[in-house]
């Protein structure tokens, strides 16, 4: 497999606090990625070196030449413009060029219904779509997400989740962080579990059914793991 991203013993403090605790983890082309804690784990400290927003007090990251497609908790867009007019600035930002496939994504996200709408008065669920939508145009290797499911009905949710499993291919991949590991697990291909800044597990999809996590209740372990590592 490629490594479209790599960490290696990454460190990420502020002053005295570790937000990033020695992190090593790597996403692989043709993965879904799910990065899971509670708030204050570090994930979005995670995500934003990632990104290369922020800079690591130690260690290595390394990542596509090309840029990311990302996607944040808070929206992105510009708010007093439409959702047209949001797709056509950034392209033009981007360099984008998006092909038909990418107005069958905005078809099967409803986001075509919306063209005229001002993105600033779209609900939690369709403003989280549009924001996901910008982060494809470029049809980036890797997609970054950070939360992407937070204020996302159950049929956003389903929309989203099955537009990533056909978007992450041999050549691309998907690290999304999330608080709910169920909402991932039907397209889960990797897992990291983080708390306190520090790795809990990283394991395939494939080893669970072979490791002390149950795969057919990935929350549930998920929050016993996270209660074991606090208890250290």
């Amino acid at each position: 497999m490629t490594a479209l991203l790599t960490f290696d013993a990454v460190e990420k403090r502020y002053g005295d606090t570790a937000a990033l605790d020695g992190v090593s983890l790597t996403v692989d082309a043709g993965n879904v990625h799910c990065l899971v804690g509670p708030n204050g784990s570090g994930k979005s400290t995670l995500i934003r070196v990632a990104l290369g927003l922020t800079r690591p007090s130690g260690g290595t990251v390394e990542r596509p030449d090309e840029a990311l497609g990302c996607g944040f908790q808070r929206p992105t867009f510009y708010p007093d413009l439409t959702v047209a007019e949001n797709l056509d600035v950034f392209a033009r930002i981007t360099g984008a060029d998006p092909g038909d496939w990418f107005d069958d994504a905005l078809s099967r996200l409803r986001l075509d219904r919306e063209h005229d709408r001002l993105a600033g008065d779209l609900s939690g669920g369709f403003a989280k779509k549009l924001d996901v939508a910008l982060a494809l145009q470029k049809e980036p290797r890797l997609l970054v997400l950070d939360e992407p499911m937070s204020d996302v009905d159950d049929v956003s949710r389903a929309e989203l989740v099955a537009l990533l499993d056909d978007y992450v291919t041999d050549e691309r991949a998907a690290l999304v962080s999330t608080h709910r590991l169920d909402e991932f697990g039907p397209v889960l291909d990797h897992l990291t579990v983080v708390e306190s800044g520090r790795v809990l597990v990283d394991e395939r999809a494939a080893d669970l059914a072979e490791s002390d996590l149950d795969p057919d209740s990935l929350q549930r372990s998920y929050v016993d793991l996270v209660a074991a590592g606090s208890d250290d």
